[in-house]
C-alpha cells in the first residue's frame, strides 16, 4: 500500500522527499497541516505594480489554434510591439509573421529545435512572454522567462504539480515579475457582471458557490490535427482529476475574494468511471494504428466532482467533465444571504428571493450593475471576437495594467491556487475521497491582501485597432 502511494505521488509530481510541499499527503490528515509550507513570503505579488511600460514588446511561444489567436488579438492592441514568434512547426511562424507584418511588426522567428523558446525568452528586448504551449510545459517556459527578466502571461492550468506551483511562486516573488495565468473566463461579460453586483451587495455575503468545466471534446481530443501531437488526449488518458478547473473556478474565487480576504482551507474530490473514452480509442485503434497507444489507458472518469471549503467556512463546488454529451457549461452559481444568481443553462438570470427576476428586471439589473470595462471597451471587444469578445477584454487589460504600472488583475497566487485544484483532485480521488489541504500560496498575506481594483480609475488610455 505504502508503495502504491509512493508511486501515484511519483507519477503526479507530488513528490516524497523531505520538505517538498505536499511529501505530507502520503500521511495521515491531522500531520498535512502542519508541513505543506514553504517558509515565509519573500514578496507579496499581490497588487504589486511593476514599472510602467509605454511600450509593451512581446513574444509568443506556441502559434496552435489559441496560439495564434492570441497574436491577432494582441495585433489589434495600441502600445505593443511583437517582437518574436516561436513554434515548433516552422510554417506557423510564417502564418503568424504573415498576418502581423502589415500593422508594422518586425518578428523575429524561432522554431523547429524543442529548445528554440529558450532563445526567444533570452532576447534582451523584450518585457512579455505570451506563452500557449500544451499543459507540461507551462511551468518550465514561465520559470525560465521569469528568471530571463521577463513578465509572463501563461495559458491554463499553469502548473499540472504542486512543486510547479511552488516554483512559479518563489521565481515570480523573486524576480519581481509578474505571473498571470491568462483565465479569460474571469472576463466573460455575465462573469464581470455578477463581480460588480457581488462588490455592490447585491448577494449580500456570498456564502457558496458553483463552477464548471462541461464541454463534450470527445471529437477534438481524438482528432489528430485538433491538438498538436494529440496532447491533450494523453493527458486524460493517464490522470483522473479536475484535469482542468480554471475556468469554472476563476470567476467565483474573485467573487469570494480568495487569496484576498477569504483564503481555501481543504479539498474533496470523487470521479465516476470512464464509460465512453476507452471504447472510442479501440474502436480508432482498429482501423488506425497511430491509436494503438491509446488503448487500455486508464482514462479520466467521465465526471470529477470537487468540493472546497474555504477557512471563513464558505463552500465552492466545482465540476469537470469533457466527454458526457452534455450542452456546454460553467455552471457559474453564485448564492448569498441576500441574492443569487446562475449563468448556466443560458440565459443568464438572478435573484433576490424565490423567483428569478423577469427579463424586464434583468435589464434593469445589468444596466445599473455593468461593470466599467464592459461600458469603456466591450463593444470593441465583441468585434475583435474571442470566445464573444472575453478574449480580447483580457489582453487588452492586462497590456493597459503593464502601461500604466497597475497591478494585474490576476496574480501568481490565483494562478497557483486555481491549478492546485488540478493535483489536488487527483490525490484525493486515488484515496477514496479523504479530504486534502489546499496550500496558502500567499502565506499568510490572504488575511490582508486586498481584492482586485475593477473601478478602472485609472489607466485605460491604451488603444484598439479595428
Amino acid at each position: 500500500m505504502k508503495q502504491d502511494r509512493r508511486d501515484f505521488l511519483k507519477l503526479t509530481g507530488l513528490g516524497l522527499t523531505s520538505g517538498s510541499a505536499l511529501s505530507t499527503y502520503a500521511k495521515t490528515p491531522e500531520t498535512r497541516s502542519v508541513e505543506n509550507k514553504r517558509g515565509a513570503q519573500t514578496f507579496n505579488m499581490c497588487n504589486y505594480a511593476a514599472p510602467k511600460l509605454n511600450t509593451v514588446r512581446i513574444g509568443f511561444i506556441g502559434l496552435g489554434n489559441r496560439g495564434m489567436a492570441a497574436v491577432e488579438r494582441i495585433n489589434k492592441i495600441e502600445g505593443v510591439e511583437i517582437k518574436a514568434l516561436c513554434d515548433l512547426r516552422p510554417e506557423k511562424v510564417s502564418e503568424a509573421t504573415k498576418m502581423i507584418t502589415a500593422t508594422g511588426h518586425k518578428p523575429q522567428g524561432f522554431h523547429s529545435s524543442p529548445d528554440a523558446w529558450k532563445k526567444l525568452c533570452e532576447m534582451p528586448d523584450l518585457d512579455l512572454i505570451y506563452i500557449v504551449t500544451p499543459w507540461a510545459l507551462h511551468t518550465p517556459m514561465a520559470v525560465f522567462s521569469m528568471n530571463h527578466g521577463k513578465h509572463v502571461c501563461v495559458e491554463v492550468p499553469a502548473a499540472k504539480t504542486i512543486d510547479e506551483c511552488w516554483e512559479l511562486v518563489e521565481t515570480s516573488e523573486k524576480t519581481k515579475k509578474h505571473c498571470m495565468m491568462t483565465e479569460n473566463c474571469c472576463y466573460d461579460f455575465s462573469e464581470l457582471l455578477t463581480l460588480n453586483m457581488a462588490r455592490q451587495g447585491f448577494f449580500g455575503e456570498v456564502t457558496h458557490c458553483e463552477g464548471a468545466y462541461i464541454h463534450n471534446l470527445q471529437e477534438y481530443v481524438f482528432d489528430k490535427e485538433r491538438f498538436y501531437q494529440m496532447w491533450e488526449l494523453k493527458e486524460l488518458s493517464q490522470r483522473t482529476g479536475n484535469l482542468y478547473p480554471t475556468h469554472g473556478l476563476g470567476p467565483i474565487c474573485q467573487v469570494m475574494n480568495i487569496n484576498r480576504g477569504d483564503a481555501m482551507d481543504y479539498l474533496v474530490s470523487m470521479s465516476n468511471n470512464d464509460f465512453v473514452m476507452a471504447d472510442t480509442a479501440m474502436k480508432l485503434a482498429a482501423k488506425d494504428a497511430s491509436f494503438k497507444p491509446f488503448v487500455s489507458k486508464p482514462y479520466n472518469g467521465m465526471m470529477n466532482t470537487s468540493t472546497i471549503r474555504t477557512k471563513h467556512g464558505k463552500t465552492i463546488m466545482l465540476q469537470f467533465d469533457v466527454a458526457s454529451p452534455r450542452p456546454y457549461s460553467r455552471i457559474q452559481l453564485v448564492s448569498g444571504t441576500k441574492g443569487a444568481a446562475l449563468k448556466y443553462p443560458e440565459p443568464a438570470r438572478y435573484s433576490q428571493g424565490h423567483e428569478w427576476l423577469s427579463p424586464e428586471e434583468y435589464k434593469a439589473i445589468e444596466a445599473k450593475y455593468t461593470p466599467p470595462i464592459v461600458k469603456k471597451i466591450g463593444e470593441m471587444a465583441k468585434q475583435v471576437g474571442g470566445h464573444g469578445g472575453m478574449d480580447f477584454l483580457m489582453d487588452w487589460r492586462t497590456i493597459d495594467c503593464l502601461r500604466n504600472g497597475l497591478p494585474l488583475d490576476q496574480d501568481v497566487y490565483d494562478a497557483a491556487t486555481w491549478s492546485s485544484v488540478g493535483p489536488l483532485s487527483e490525490w484525493s480521488v486515488s484515496h477514496r475521497s479523504n479530504s486534502v489541504d489546499v496550500p496558502d500560496f500567499t502565506r499568510g498575506a490572504w488575511k490582508t491582501n486586498v481584492p482586485i481594483d475593477i473601478s478602472m480609475e485609472r489607466g485605460g488610455n491604451t488603444g484598439v485597432k479595428l
